[in-house]
């Protein structure tokens, strides 16, 4: 177990049942300061469960979230947002009528701080296409061109990026991102996987949800494996093989306390009659 004082987010005993299926079983997570944290699992292990519950999206029947050491509870996405959490959800959550400049302000617009402003609630387009322009830049991001470019005209990779540039604009303590590479080819992929480095190394933490190990190696500091409701190991992939960590993942292997992996089957067969 971590610090508790080293967590940025931490939760424990975290239960969710929606009637006679319990999707989260007393489940644990802390996300370290500069980290990228990959959350891995099944298909039904429960990890989406519990990304929801970290971004405010759904509520947990048991359990506490602490940020920063001070105890939370979110009633939506706009409680996690307003506390400095962003999220960037697979399914992609641009406006591909607007430029880029209005997808990175979407729903936080900023008016024109004069008489327009005050009495016509005119946007200061000028104003938002130069501070996107500026976080495009800050995070190197250069395949775009022009942040007047209709999102819609821009590649899967593109898209991605303006979402992921979203997250880091606003998010003050972490950013959640839940599969940002599906879909997408090699090269763009890696395009996205180097601004969530950037993102990291500028000190902001990352949730990474994924299903792609190989990525899940080349960027992560630590995963956490999620398995029937609950956080059953968490690992440096310096220290085990991609083979291992999916064993865990899938209850072939166990992880001891004192970090041994032990075969299950094994261990149930060799377990004395009652």
């Amino acid at each position: 177990m971590s610090d508790p004082s080293d967590a940025v987010l931490r939760a424990e005993g975290l239960v969710k049942r929606y009637g006679s299926v319990t999707a989260i079983d007393g489940a644990d997570f802390d996300l370290r300061r500069g980290e990228v944290l990959a959350v891995i699992g099944d298909n039904g292990a429960g990890k989406s469960s519990l990304i929801k519950v970290l971004c405010g999206a759904t509520i947990p029947d048991e359990g506490t979230v602490w940020l920063d050491g001070q105890e939370v509870r979110f009633h939506s996405p706009l409680d996690a947002r307003k506390a400095g959490i962003e999220t960037v959800y697979q399914s992609l959550a641009v406006a591909p009528a607007m430029d880029i400049a209005g997808n990175l302000f979407l729903g936080r617009e900023r008016r024109r701080k004069d008489l327009f402003g005050t009495l016509f609630r005119t946007l200061d387009r000028r104003g938002m296409r130069q501070e996107a322009q500026r976080q495009l830049d800050a995070l190197g991001v250069a395949t775009v061109q022009n942040i007047g470019q209709l999102v819609e005209t821009l590649s899967g990779g593109q898209r991605q990026a303006v979402a992921v540039a979203r997250a880091a604009m606003f998010a003050s303590k972490l950013a959640i991102m839940d599969e940002p590479t599906a879909a997408l080819g090699v090269r763009e992929s890696s395009m996205v996987l180097d601004l969530i480095r950037r993102i990291r190394d500028s000190g902001l933490p990352v949730v990474l949800i994924s299903h792609n190990m190989p990525h899940v190696f080349e960027i992560a500091d630590r995963i956490h494996v999620h398995r029937l409701g609950k956080r059953v190991a968490v690992v440096k992939p310096d220290d085990y093989a991609m083979n291992e960590v999916v064993s865990l993942m899938t209850g072939a292997l166990r992880l001891t306390e004192s970090g041994e992996l032990v075969d299950q089957k094994a261990e149930l067969n060799h377990r004395p009659a009652e």
